[in-house]
């Protein structure tokens, strides 16, 4: 057995086709999903592997294929690169692929709202060889371990689906009146609607608050069921106090800047969370503008995956006067008429999710989706006292479903590590251990800036060729896209001339150095 770079035993390539434009058809569509999914046409006709490399849940999976099928976009296709030199069964390097997913995925992913492989990062990582005959051996005795394991994930899969769908099934029956049996309320929402509008008109009277735009008026077409009496369909927005976007001003790790400021990484959990911090120095307005508050929802607008845009999280006790970043927004509301926990639960639910996905739109592998948009979405609301109650009862049994789908992910886990451990065992292997890294100071993580106030505004090919190799932050920094006012800055025409420059004209490319880009 030796170890040898993945790049010199195999050939690999990026799949070719987006899951969003597939039509269904005979041929296998292997995506970096568990199922996979048919099109009506194939790229290729062999036996390969076919391995996620951009999907953050499922990084690392590889799939076994033989025969007519195409790939997502967001795998690699692997086969073997010289069979007369390294002789390759792809069942066997099937197994060894299963075998070190997590050593592959820790030692080769970057980013962090957005989990990735880069190919050339990937060739380089090395991985166990051997002679054909221990491969086809290891590999009959096995095959049928590795059907029993897959059958067993299978099942267990399909119970986390379950708890998948109970948890819609809570959410829809919460947001229809149907979870609980509640006494009517004395008061119905429009009374409470009356009393958000009559406090909103206040607080504009006082240049407390901006003048909210228009919204949409409701048609009985968008009605998407009934609810209660007592309840009442409305605008996102008539519940708003405030809605307000991010700093759009650069963060780095140095904590002696004046604010902390929460980014997509901070809030793409269930939950916020205080890792991978940020910092940087806002003025005194800029800080009371921009400071949290017990119970402010945050909304992710802006973000390379779909699934992300939409995701929120209720500001809590440990995260109050924080900042936040550009590609949030901020929701804020009168919780003494809004329960924020209950808003907060209508927007995890199907219902929600469908009318986030209806203003969506796409600029250069950006989804966006801005404020008017967010006001503008539909929501069930019901008065005070049965949101309180509601939500009471929805924290109840979503802790009751986290703790189930835990247990499942636990039995999966020691599922593949038996497989795992058995295979290693056989085949006188060690998985490779990470090798430990002496912890660094926020110092040391601190960015070396090239920001030249001299040299804004400019196309992004002069700004390297003046500056060399720039982090991409800069480089959008000082570029004409980079207005001067947050209205001037066209975050989504940037990456388009960044696209263009790295695929089409091939003057740019990226760093081996991570989040750099440089001139070819």
């Amino acid at each position: 057995m030796s170890l040898m770079k993945i790049k010199d035993l195999f050939h690999f390539e990026k799949g070719s086709l987006q899951s969003t434009k597939a039509t269904p058809g005979e041929y296998d569509f292997i995506t970096a999903a568990a199922d996979w999914k048919t099109h009506n046409e194939f790229t290729h006709d062999c036996e390969a592997l076919i391995f996620a490399a951009a999907a953050s849940g499922s990084l690392g999976r590889t799939h076994y294929v033989y025969g007519k099928f195409i790939s997502s976009d967001l795998c690699f296709i692997i086969t073997p690169k010289d069979p007369e030199k390294y002789p390759i069964d792809i069942k066997f390097y099937h197994l060894i692929f299963l075998a070190f997913k997590d050593e592959i995925v820790r030692n080769t992913k970057s980013g962090t709202s957005k989990e990735a492989i880069g190919l050339t990062v990937f060739g380089k990582y090395e991985i166990p060889y051997f002679e054909i005959e221990k491969q086809i051996e290891t590999r009959d005795k096995f095959v049928n371990a590795q059907e029993a394991t897959n059958e067993l994930n299978s099942e267990l899969t399909s119970q986390i689906n379950i708890v998948e769908q109970l948890r819609q099934a809570f959410l829809t029956d919460a947001m229809q009146g149907k979870l609980m049996s509640m006494a009517k309320s004395d008061e119905p929402a429009t009374l409470l609607l009356g009393k958000i509008k009559a406090e909103k008109e206040r607080l504009t009277r006082e240049k407390k608050i901006k003048k909210q735009k228009p919204l949409q008026l409701i048609t009985p077409d968008e009605i998407p069921f009934e609810i209660p009496e007592n309840w009442s369909w409305c605008r996102l927005g008539e519940l708003l106090l405030d809605i307000k976007y991010g700093t759009s001003k650069s963060c780095d790790y140095n904590s002696n800047r004046n604010s902390r400021v929460l980014r997509i990484p901070n809030v793409s959990g269930h939950s916020l969370n205080g890792d991978d911090l940020k910092f940087t120095d806002l003025s005194e307005k800029e800080q009371k503008d921009l400071a949290l508050e017990q119970d402010d929802i945050l909304i992710i607008r802006s973000n390379g995956s779909r699934e992300l845009v939409g995701k929120t999280v209720l500001v809590n006790g440990e995260f109050v006067g924080f900042a936040y970043a550009g590609y949030l927004v901020r929701l804020r509301f009168n919780i003494n008429l809004i329960n924020a926990r209950f808003l907060l639960r209508a927007t995890k639910s199907n219902f929600f999710r469908d009318l986030i996905e209806k203003p969506l739109r796409t600029t250069v592998g950006i989804n966006n989706i801005n404020t008017q948009e967010i006001s503008n979405l539909l929501v069930p609301i019901p008065p005070l006292e049965i949101q309180i109650l509601l939500a009471d009862k929805l924290d109840e049994l979503m802790l009751f479903l986290d703790s189930l789908n835990k247990n499942i992910s636990e039995s999966i886990i020691n599922n593949e590590l038996l497989l795992k451990q058995v295979l290693t065992e056989a085949l006188g292997i060690e998985i490779l251990k990470e090798k430990p890294q002496k912890e660094t100071s926020k110092k040391d993580r601190q960015r070396t800036s090239k920001y030249d106030p001299n040299t804004i505004l400019m196309e992004i090919v002069p700004l390297l060729k003046k500056h060399g190799k720039l982090h991409a932050e800069e480089l959008w920094k000082m570029s004409k896209y980079y207005g001067p006012k947050e209205e001037d800055r066209k975050i989504d025409e940037f990456y388009a001339e960044l696209k263009k420059q790295i695929e089409m004209n091939k003057t740019v490319k990226e760093s081996s150095e991570k989040g750099y880009l440089e001139l070819v």
